[in-house]
């Protein structure tokens, strides 16, 4: 029987796939001219916030939020599964600290809403100060650079075929949520290196341009165009959706 923390990581998991679920049907919607618009997380919230019950629903979507930080830092600090403490071991476990701070800022942009203030105005600012610092602006963009080659990583050398595996599905469903998969690591990769080439390029022009999610599908529907554009949201729609089935069936061991 699955403890709390268990249920909770679970649900900080399906959350994440909330977010993104969102973030690629709205850019969809705006790509194919149906009433939608280029997204990122604070879209996404803002989204849930215009809902009926968006009060509500916002308060359980940074409820959520806080459990994949829960979720990240324990993988962080515990190493539930013993991946150890070599270099690669490591830098593995530093990702997943720096995957829970991003979705701590989140939540935090969540509650700001919820009381009031601004949406999503706490963690824009916050970034915008980062990145004065040019050097900053580079190490997040050399961050962003590994983040996109180890989804394509993830998406082609099968490793999270191992949490589909460990869900016990049949063929057919296992198949189609292994196709997911690698469609939405995939997409994920393409929008994650093209937001560290816009890093790089806010860098070195000193620009100071604001770089995230929205910025990276602008740049895609200037370059490619919004057929493009809307084929990479709809990846990240696939993405959000493996996060429900792991959600659900991958074990995350939390003691």
């Amino acid at each position: 029987m699955e403890n709390k923390k268990q249920n909770f990581a679970r649900f900080g998991v399906a959350t994440k796939g909330l977010v993104y679920f969102l973030i690629g049907g709205l850019t969809a919607l705006g790509a194919f001219g149906l009433g939608g618009e280029k997204s990122g997380s604070s879209n996404a919230l803002d989204f849930i916030s215009q809902q009926v019950f968006g009060k509500i629903l916002l308060i359980i979507t940074a409820i959520g939020l806080i459990g994949y930080v829960f979720w990240r830092w324990y993988q962080a600090f515990a190493d539930p599964k013993g991946i150890g403490t070599d270099f690669k071991a490591i830098v593995k476990r530093v990702s997943y600290f720096i995957s829970g701070a991003f979705y701590g800022l989140l939540a935090f942009s969540a509650v700001k809403q919820i009381i009031g203030n601004s949406s999503g105005g706490g963690k824009s600012s916050f970034l915008i100060k980062l990145l004065d610092y040019k050097i900053v602006v580079i190490i997040i963009g050399l961050a962003l650079l590994g983040k996109s080659i180890y989804e394509f990583y993830q998406a082609y050398s099968g490793k999270f075929r191992e949490e589909v595996d460990e869900a016990g599905l049949g063929h057919k469903a296992k198949k189609g949520i292994i196709n997911a998969g690698k469609i939405g690591f995939t997409a994920r990769g393409i929008v994650v290196g093209i937001m560290s080439f816009l890093m790089f390029r806010a860098a070195f022009s000193a620009s100071g341009e604001k770089v995230d999610k929205t910025q990276a599908f602008d740049f895609l529907q200037n370059e490619f165009g919004s057929l493009v554009m809307g084929i990479i949201a709809v990846g990240l729609i696939a993405y959000g959706v493996f996060m429900f089935i792991k959600a659900k069936y991958s074990s995350l061991s939390v003691d």
